[in-house]
């Protein structure tokens, strides 16, 4: 296996807006980040991904591009942005920036010329249809509930977006796009940017003449008509030829919907499309039948699945992105862990869990303070566009029970893991000086980062040591992975293998202690404890029998 350096990288993913505010409006900015690249650099990260920070009116948090050459003004100027890389790179650090090109905003002056008539040589930048019997031109659904067409009276026409309906689809058919956003990319690559997270990538090739869903609802799933299109790979290829394959850069593509034999197609070890992907799999383990917000109890036996799946499926064919929350999931150790009693452990547990996989970790901020979700009391104190448009369709024109949707807001919201970030205890959590443009969680008192820094047995420094140890270990970069006591109700445990050696991960996902044992064929001389997530404790190095406490989790290195 080939060695990269964004194979041996931890990244950490930064929502500006909610991230550090430096001038009091109540907006994370592009200076506030910067007067936290230290606290960064002392986490041991080696990239960052910014979430967009480009020209938008903001209708999807920044995900509705107007200008991508400039700034946000809520965020700062190109200046700032420029101090910003400045700073990361002499620290040693990369940036990802995120690339959004399956839609623009409908403000994007492409899209104001495109609307403005049929022959305008704009039009066919977008997915233009007439009706079908006074209806849309299908009866796909958009990922933002409703229908994923918008009626324009002007040229009598529909324009697609499987967003909201101010995220105009883009036609990647039309070559005359396809090079306009490949200048776009080569433009930051020159500026120094160190590669890119793309927004939904694979949804970029739609299937030829946009059949409806076959069903009887009025607005339905066309999933299978747009996600791993026919065409995707065939543009990602000539993405990587004009552009990718001409840098010394990081991409992950974000492709709902994809299996590991996918990935092997877009994350190849050939290097023909990109990097890595986000695969969502694991995600989707606590969605019932009716998608997202059906919310359903996830199990350990799942999660093993899903997991070893993606690890097996992937060896020496691609590479895997680690993660387990991020902008758009809730926060993972209310998810998969136990944000009461057991916040600390489980935290460190989950941490411990995902970095000693194979891929590439991805840290979402306030992850490493153990941050949790959060319960606000009304539907008016949330502010994401995809939770009032569910309450909507559910609830006011539904008719179904608000407090029964109110608790899966409360447990899947994308909200829980946008409130600011929890920097000390004074008023708004340190974020800003202002009124924060989302609530911050009522328990940043006691969660915050200046106790973090202040703890050596915090969470926090927790990450730091396993970032060290990936630094210091090619095993858990590019060691395999394979599953042990799959049936074990409460434990997690797994080896990483290279060469003559191996590691031992065990976790215990559960609020009671667990007896490990060791399978008989896993033969050993000595082992030696390199991380744990219990402070005190026995150092014993007979792993045949051992009890793990609640939500403990061991790695040992077997020689």
């Amino acid at each position: 296996m080939e060695k990269k350096w964004w194979k041996e990288s931890v990244v950490y993913q930064i929502y500006p807006r909610s991230f550090k505010d430096s001038n009091g409006d109540g907006i994370g900015d592009l200076q506030g980040i910067i007067g936290k690249l230290d606290y960064l650099n002392e986490l041991g990260v080696g990239v960052i991904w910014l979430s967009p920070v480009y020209e938008s009116p903001n209708d999807d948090n920044g995900y509705d591009i107007s200008d991508y050459k400039a700034i946000m003004d809520e965020f700062g100027t190109m200046e700032d942005w420029e101090e910003l890389l400045g700073g990361l790179h002499r620290r040693g650090m990369k940036l990802m920036m995120d690339l959004v090109v399956n839609h623009s905003s409908d403000e994007h002056a492409w899209f104001i010329e495109s609307r403005k008539s049929k022959d305008n040589p704009y039009r066919d930048y977008y997915i233009w249809r007439p009706g079908k019997d006074g209806n849309e031109p299908n009866n796909w659904t958009s990922f933002f509930s409703g229908s994923a067409w918008q009626y324009e009276e002007e040229t009598d026409e529909y324009f697609l977006h499987l967003f909201s309906k101010k995220q105009p689809d883009l036609n990647w058919e039309n070559p005359v796009l396809r090079n306009e956003i490949y200048d776009m990319m080569k433009w930051w690559l020159d500026k120094g940017v160190d590669g890119f997270r793309m927004d939904v990538i694979n949804l970029i090739s739609k299937e030829d003449g946009l059949p409806s869903t076959p069903g009887r609802k009025k607005y339905d799933w066309g999933g299978d008509y747009f996600m791993n299109g026919p065409r995707v790979h065939e543009y990602l290829q000539e993405m990587n030829k004009e552009v990718l394959s001409k840098y010394d850069m990081m991409t992950v593509g974000e492709c709902p919907g994809a299996s590991p034999q996918d990935a092997a197609r877009y994350a190849n070890e050939e290097g023909t499309e990109l990097n890595m992907i986000f695969t969502f799999e694991h995600m989707d383990l606590d969605s019932g039948p009716g998608g997202k917000w059906d919310v359903k109890d996830w199990t350990l036996a799942d999660l093993k699945d899903v997991m070893t799946k993606w690890q097996k499926d992937l060896e020496g064919r691609g590479w895997n992105s680690l993660y387990l929350n991020n902008h758009d999931q809730p926060r993972m150790v209310s998810r998969f862990g136990n944000d009461k009693e057991y916040r600390v452990e489980s935290a460190k547990m989950l941490a411990t869990f995902l970095h000693m996989m194979q891929g590439t970790p991805y840290i979402y901020q306030g992850e490493e303070l153990g941050m949790t979700n959060v319960k606000f009391d009304s539907l008016e104190e949330y502010n994401d566009i995809e939770i009032h448009n569910m309450y909507r369709e559910k609830v006011t024109e539904g008719g179904e029970d608000h407090a029964k949707v109110m608790e899966a807001i409360y447990r899947k919201g994308r909200d829980n893991a946008r409130t600011p970030m929890q920097w000390d205890d004074s008023e708004h959590a340190g974020f800003t000086t202002g009124t924060p443009w989302l609530k911050v969680n009522p328990n940043y008192k006691e969660i915050n980062a200046e106790n973090a820094l202040k703890d050596s047995s915090s969470i926090f420094y927790y990450y730091k040591e396993l970032n060290r140890l990936r630094k210091e270990h090619d095993i858990i970069v590019y060691g395999t992975y394979d599953l042990i006591l799959e049936n074990d109700p409460q434990i997690y445990a797994y080896t990483r293998s290279l060469g003559e050696e191996k590691l031992v991960i065990m976790c215990n996902f559960t609020e009671e202690n667990a007896a490990f044992t060791l399978p008989e064929e896993i033969q050993y001389e000595s082992a030696s404890l390199m991380i744990r997530n219990y402070e005190e404790g026995t150092e014993e190095d007979c792993l045949e029998e051992l009890q793990l406490r609640p939500f403990e989790a061991r790695v040992y290195k077997l020689k």
